[in-house]
């Protein structure tokens, strides 16, 4: 069964979950959809699942054993998150059904952010200085003790939603009361947030699949990020890096003790890292598959991703095991880049558009605002005004690629019209 399989957010960005029922049916499984609560999260609410894809919906209205009997009949091996929203209750119904599953125990740290810190640095691994707080005074106060600058977040949420760099004291204080004063991707409130020392280093996503225990890398992605529109740090581009690399084998080893310690043993995961000079430090985990549509990319490039392990450690466990020591070799090197609006107006038309598409690796391209619609200044990823991806067998095409991209983004890349228009 896949739990709260939402396949588009409210920004029109396709989902990672629209690809697990197909697998699992490419492999002649059936499949039932569970949908957590009677209504979606506000993010996911223009979202439609492919219900054909499943032989029923079901629809959990906080009566537990209701939802199970529903579940019985279909004989269910297995319990997928679709999403992050979807993980505490696929823990729930997992646990509840005694189907392979991670247990509810450490349910917490694995959504929570400021617990999951605090669950890998009692396990004896690096993690970052934190403080969970909804008290101005005292943030500002624990600010001003640690120095420089400090990422402010909501305790729950995705994506970008809410993480604010903060160089001052007035910044961390302000960045909390903008948290707190809305709810967060999930439609849940914001009733406090964690304030972390901010990490130095290059970014990286670790993407797996696990077996009783046993961790399975399927991809390994590193990211750009840029200091642009008053953000710091923003996340403009991923791109697929062989599983060896330098540092890359430190990377996995942490990445497993993490797994290990928030009680990740059966399913995908997702964990995000920045590789610091004293070595890799955590920045979050996630008990389901990498978001931002990266499985789906992985597949491309190497030939199979999280999807395709994960359906093995469902289904055909023995496959698992048998390769589950196996490096993933990269076939094509893929990346996705965002551009970046330093403009906001009403969108004329964009400029260039052509000579992205006749860029040698070119791939795809959303534009995720169109002509005639209301441009935002990208300050999170649900401001980008358009994706694009590369794919390329030669890196270096890639990489020459991804920087004559930025090189047309820009204020002249975006024709406003004007206020008679």
């Amino acid at each position: 069964m896949l739990v709260d399989t939402y396949e588009t957010a409210d920004h029109g960005v396709p989902q990672t979950a629209r690809h697990i029922a197909p697998a699992f049916r490419a492999a002649g499984a059936d499949c039932v959809r569970v949908q957590s609560a009677p209504d979606a999260p506000g993010v996911y609410r223009s979202s439609s699942p492919t219900y054909a894809n499943y032989v029923d919906n079901i629809v959990h209205d906080g009566d537990l054993e209701k939802t199970i009997a529903a579940l019985e009949p279909y004989r269910p091996v297995a319990v997928v998150a679709g999403g992050e929203y979807g993980v505490a209750f696929t823990d729930v119904l997992a646990e509840a059904m005694g189907l392979p599953g991670n247990g509810t125990a450490l349910s917490a740290a694995r959504r929570d952010k400021h617990t999951m810190v605090e669950t890998v640095r009692a396990a004896g691994l690096r993690a970052a200085r934190q403080l969970r707080t909804a008290d101005e005074a005292e943030l500002a106060q624990w600010h001003r003790e640690l120095g420089g600058r400090i990422v402010v977040k909501p305790i729950r949420s995705a994506g970008g939603d809410g993480v604010s760099f903060c160089d001052t004291p007035e910044q961390s204080t302000a960045a909390l009361r903008a948290i707190t004063s809305r709810q967060n991707l999930f439609s849940e409130d914001n009733d406090a947030v964690v304030a972390q020392e901010y990490l130095v280093g290059a970014e990286f996503i670790v993407n797996t699949v696990s077996l009783d225990g046993a961790h399975h890398v399927c991809d390994i992605w590193k990211s750009q990020r840029f200091s642009v529109n008053g953000i710091t740090d923003l996340s403009g581009a991923c791109y697929l890096v062989p599983r060896r690399g330098p540092h890359h084998d430190e990377l996995v080893d942490y990445a497993g003790q993490v797994l290990d310690a928030v009680g990740i043993r059966q399913g995908a995961a997702h964990v995000e890292l920045k590789l610091t000079p004293q070595g890799p430090c955590l920045i979050e985990v996630g008990a389901r598959l990498s978001g931002g549509d990266l499985p789906h990319y992985a597949r491309l490039g190497i030939g199979e991703s999280q999807l395709d392990w994960m359906v093995d450690a469902c289904l055909r466990p023995e496959r698992f095991r048998a390769r589950c020591a196996e490096d993933y070799r990269i076939q094509r090197y893929y990346s996705w880049a965002a551009m970046i609006s330093p403009v906001a107006g009403t969108l004329r038309r964009y400029r260039a558009i052509e000579e992205i598409q006749a860029l040698e690796s070119f791939h795809e391209m959303w534009q995720l605002t169109k002509p005639g619609q209301r441009l935002r200044r990208t300050v999170d990823d649900t401001t980008y005004p358009i994706i694009v991806t590369f794919m390329h067998e030669v890196d270096e095409v890639l990489m020459r690629d991804l920087g004559t991209l930025r090189y047309l983004d820009g204020v002249g890349f975006y024709e406003l019209g004007t206020e008679h228009d």
